[in-house]
């Protein structure tokens, strides 16, 4: 029986240097990405995120370890895989004199097939809002990145591998990729992508892989890494923060962490917000800021085995 995993890594090990000046960027990675699934691959800037996708793509080498993509090896068939992918990468380079219908027709023409990968381009495109017209240099960040999307997705390719890829985007667009993914994943085609941002991550994933200082710390589903119900919570008052609040907000079991800054107080909290605004009520609310916890953040109090910080 044919297996249901398009990715699959062994093993997967990269180092830097040699003796004390050794730097291990990414340390046995066992991981699995199933066929028709959006599998995020999350973790801070510096844990081995990109370091795997260039890997993946044959881009560098590993130090120890294997991985196939299809059930091809990724050095021995690596040719045979590009063919198959569409990469976008964390920092894109293009012909900054070229406009984006010329790199478009270029690659579509490598691809083999001008005409149909370029009619969907132009489809895709309109549904990025983007101006292939224009030449790259004076494509803003966020267009640049829409351009690389539509080079990633403009041949229909099987595997999506994506490194932040709506940064710099606005939110409309955001949106519009979150449909674009899961119209992709409902037509049995699979996505791997890094990212930092939760409600990403939240909207379109089905798992997720968290990599902290290059190893894998868990494989999750969506649903149970993100059910961590506490929140920033940020009170600014308009004159001074009543006498003996931040004591009296210490002593409640569902905040913790709490910080004054000037006539601010910030807390992070689980639970009803009664029991805050009853404290609260004293002094004069000028501002009320909720904040969702970083994935890090989330990361933390997940696996912490702090079950104050999570439900």
């Amino acid at each position: 029986m044919a297996s249901a995993a398009v990715i699959e890594m062994k093993g997967l090990s990269k180092e830097y240097g040699s003796g004390s000046s050794k730097t291990v960027a990414l340390d046995n990675l066992n991981l699995n990405v199933n066929r028709g699934e959006i599998f995020g691959y999350l973790g801070p800037n510096g844990a081995g995120k990109t370091t795997t996708i260039r890997m993946l793509l044959d881009l560098i080498r590993p130090s120890a370890g294997s991985a196939t993509i299809f059930g091809m090896d990724i050095r021995n068939d690596s040719v045979e895989i590009h063919r198959r992918i569409g990469f976008l990468p964390g920092e894109l380079s293009l012909w900054d004199g070229r406009t984006g219908n010329q790199i478009i027709t270029y690659v579509a023409s490598i691809r083999g097939d001008t005409k149909g990968i370029v009619k969907h381009a132009d489809e895709l495109a309109e549904r990025l809002d983007l101006d292939t017209t224009k030449r790259v240099r004076d494509l803003s960040s966020g267009n640049k990145r829409k351009l690389g999307l539509v080079i990633a997705m403009m041949h229909s390719p099987e595997l999506l591998i994506l490194d932040e890829p709506t940064g710099g985007l606005d939110p409309l667009v955001q949106q519009t990729f979150h449909e674009m993914m899961g119209e992709y994943r409902a037509k049995g085609r699979t996505v791997f992508l890094s990212s930092h941002v939760l409600s990403e991550v939240q909207a379109i994933c089905d798992r997720v892989g968290i990599l902290r200082d290059g190893e894998l710390k868990a494989v999750e589903s969506v649903e149970k890494i993100t059910n961590v119900e506490f929140n920033w919570v940020d009170v600014t008052f308009r004159d001074a923060i009543p006498e003996g609040l931040p004591q009296q907000l210490d002593s409640m079991p569902s905040i913790t962490d709490v910080s004054t800054n000037g006539t601010r107080v910030r807390m992070r909290m689980i639970g009803d917000f009664d029991p805050l605004l009853r404290a609260i009520s004293g002094g004069y609310v000028e501002m009320l800021q909720v904040e969702e916890p970083s994935l890090e953040e989330i990361f933390l109090a997940f696996y912490s085995g702090d079950e104050e910080k999570r439900q």
